[in-house]
């Protein structure tokens, strides 16, 4: 199935992005900026095991008009450096980025994990001491939350629960990453944009905190993971730098694991913020569409033979 719009237009605009990145990386072009899509949110609790020590996760969930089933993006937050940033992220009602794919013919859950927005209490994601952090901890905890909340929502009669992507930016492409390792029924591909943890970008600019130990982490993943994964960065990353994502791309990929790296030229003052810039969406996009695209998924229709 291809991908259904309101207009040729903008079939004509996700096409040009998609045949644009065939050719080299990701370049801004003409975009639509606003589609008139129906998100239909709604607010769900998520149970968590009694080994998580709070009771449940806050999400969001949102998807097409129609009765579906439609593929499920688990969409991952990143991770503000201060717990008083991290209490105030709400729901991360990411509304842009979450009507792309909504556009796409996807429904998406974005789950606020532990210690984080609206679903509060302790920070499990803790990785320590800059000097010797647990970044493989961290990301177990992650995981933990993620694979719940996607395998909750899977259940859901407006899923498809054999069409799943995770994805994330940041802290929540590591998550995603770590998800994956778990192996969780559904899941055909993984998007990470930018991810990574331990960032410096104010004192040590391209340089994280111990990047050997992210790599250690990444290959330890990688191990258990089957599925391909998108990488999407940019060359300025004041988080993570290009030598580092390659460093940790080539130990995924040593490490038995299926990727596809996209390194955009700079963007902006910072390229981590790539995925989070209005001027960003026609990259990102154009990146997610070649890469589903190449590994066999084709585009879904924006609303199933129900509406």
């Amino acid at each position: 199935m291809m991908l259904r719009l309101q207009s040729m237009t903008r079939w004509r605009n996700v096409m040009l992005a998609v045949l644009l990145c065939a050719a080299a990386p990701c370049s801004a072009i003409d975009h639509v900026n606003e589609y008139d899509v129906a998100l239909r949110e709604e607010v769900v609790r998520i149970p968590l095991p009694s080994e998580a020590r709070r009771p449940a996760l806050i999400a969001t969930t949102y998807r097409p008009q129609g009765n579906g089933p439609f593929p499920l993006i688990v969409l991952n937050h990143g991770s503000p450096a201060s717990v008083a940033e991290r209490e105030k992220m709400g729901r991360y009602r990411v509304l842009d980025r979450v009507q792309e794919f909504v556009i796409r013919g996807y429904a998406v859950v974005v789950p606020m994990r532990r210690g984080y927005g609206s679903t509060g209490g302790a920070w499990a994601e803790n990785f320590g001491r800059c000097a010797a952090p647990d970044y493989y901890a961290a990301g177990e905890q992650a995981a933990m939350d993620v694979v719940n909340a996607m395998t909750h929502v899977a259940r859901l009669p407006w899923v498809d629960r054999q069409q799943i992507v995770l994805a994330g930016q940041s802290a929540g492409g590591f998550a995603a990453i770590a998800a994956a390792s778990k192996q969780p029924a559904g899941v055909v591909a993984v998007v990470n944009f930018s991810g990574g943890r331990g960032g410096r970008p104010d004192s040590h600019p391209g340089e994280p905190c111990d990047a050997e130990n992210m790599k250690r982490a990444i290959s330890r993943y990688a191990q258990t993971i089957r599925v391909p994964v998108l990488w999407h960065y940019a060359e300025n990353d004041r988080y993570f730098s290009p030598d580092h994502v390659r460093d940790w791309f080539r130990a995924f990929e040593a490490a038995g694991a299926t990727g596809t790296l996209v390194m955009q030229p700079p963007f902006g003052s910072d390229g981590h913020n790539l995925f989070a810039s209005p001027a960003g969406r026609p990259i990102w996009t154009a990146a997610f569409d070649m890469f589903m695209l190449r590994n066999g998924y084709s585009l879904p229709m924006r609303a199933n033979k129900n509406q």
